[in-house]
């Protein structure tokens, strides 16, 4: 199968998984919201669902160093997809409290750190001697398609018409992106000619490695601190929305359907920025861009400027993602991959509870989101800074290695 038949198939199963995640990251709050409105429980939902992330993402990136990634993607979509199924019948049965719905949050997410991790592990494997930045911006751009630009009004138009119906909805995006992986052919387990150790050897293994590298542990410092920082708003984005925009539940999503505009934007000038740039200057510019953005939304009162500004906070955060991933994909040898980008997510996801559950409290201390927002833009912008000059002294542009890639084996 040749390269760019191979990352169709990564790229559809990918943007399945996606359409029902975002429909989840939509209707999940706004069922909380029917439960409860006390900020720091709907912060906690955020924090519970990234929390496998933080307990559990190196393990997910060992495994997936051991194993087939295209068969541990399909049994993780598999197994939420059974969660998200049983979530929508226990709302059609009316027995639902909050803490059922935190259950079901921490069985996606643990789920999740399975099948993120093999879907970016895989991205040098189906794509060969393709372009890295090209490809990361493809995937970015079927997550930002998948979660916002379609996942976000759908869940939310759903979850107005009958409360159970979004899940519905979910469970079957998962089944389908389990499902389209039997396209994929070939075999995608890492090749190495060590022995199989034992788990906590490989883990330390991994982490050894990347001690060794300042480049990646510089960034993964910046890419940590910029997520605890931006979730302290994103965890409160349906408060912000509904009390101080003052919109309805239905029109929640499509003020997040600017996101998806402006996440499908910078999906598609990342790679001609970086061309006529470098990684570095995209790196910092999209994380000014993020700073911008969440600080003005704190200002503004009007929801189409909320909107907009929303949107450049989606477009830089993808500039930025695309960076980074490439940055892994180039850096990072194949069979190392997946317990590198466990330690990474470990840092950079799990540092998004901590930041939802301190978003919580700072809303409720500050009086409203908006404020929560503008504090969030502001510690942005420091970020912009530290990063400036932590990273000014590398380069991030030499892919003449691709040390990511591992070759796949057809049937």
């Amino acid at each position: 199968m040749d390269t760019s038949r191979r990352l169709t198939w990564l790229l559809t199963s990918s943007a399945a998984s996606h359409l029902g995640d975002g429909i989840g990251k939509v209707a999940l709050p706004l069922l909380a919201t029917t439960l409860t409105r006390d900020p720091v429980l709907i912060a906690g939902l955020s924090a519970t669902q990234f929390l496998p992330w933080l307990l559990f993402a190196a393990v997910a990136g060992a495994l997936v160093d051991r194993i087939d990634r295209r068969r541990a993607m399909a049994v993780a979509n598999t197994a939420r997809a059974v969660a998200v199924g049983a979530l929508a019948v226990l709302v059609a049965s009316g027995g639902l409290t909050i803490w059922l719905v935190y259950l079901t949050a921490l069985v996606i997410g643990t789920a999740e750190t399975v099948a993120d991790s093999a879907a970016n592990a895989l991205v040098p494997a189906v794509v060969g001697d393709g372009s890295l930045d090209a490809a990361n911006s493809k995937l970015q751009a079927c997550e930002i398609v998948g979660q916002t630009f379609l996942g976000g009004p759908i869940g939310s138009t759903a979850f107005a018409l009958f409360a159970a119906f979004p899940f519905v909805l979910g469970s079957a995006g998962f089944a389908i992106a389990a499902a389209v992986l039997l396209g994929l052919a070939g075999t995608y387990r890492p090749r190495t000619e060590a022995p199989a150790q034992r788990l906590r050897v490989e883990l330390v293994a991994g982490l050894r490695w990347l001690r060794g590298h300042p480049l990646l542990l510089r960034l993964v410092a910046v890419a940590g601190l910029l997520s605890l920082v931006s979730e302290l708003a994103q965890a409160q984005l349906v408060l912000y929305a509904l009390d101080d925009l003052h919109l309805s539940d239905a029109a929640f999503g499509f003020f997040a359907f600017a996101g998806g505009i402006g996440g499908l934007l910078g999906a598609g000038v990342a790679p001609r920025l970086v061309r006529a740039s470098s990684r570095r200057a995209v790196l910092l510019g999209g994380i000014l861009g993020c700073g911008l953005g969440f600080g003005g939304m704190g200002l503004a009162r009007s929801p189409v400027t909320g909107a907009a500004l929303f949107g450049l906070f989606a477009a830089a955060v993808v500039a930025v993602n695309v960076v980074l991933a490439t940055a892994r994909h180039t850096l990072v040898p194949g069979e190392l991959l997946g317990r590198v980008l466990g330690v990474w997510r470990t840092v950079v996801w799990g540092a998004i509870p901590v930041g939802a559950l301190l978003g919580g409290v700072l809303t409720e201390a500050l009086g409203t989101a908006a404020r929560t927002f503008a504090v969030s833009g502001i510690a942005m912008l420091m970020i912009t800074v530290f990063a400036f000059g932590a990273l000014r002294r590398f380069a991030l542009d030499d892919e003449s290695a691709s040390a990511g890639a591992l070759p796949h084996q057809d049937p």
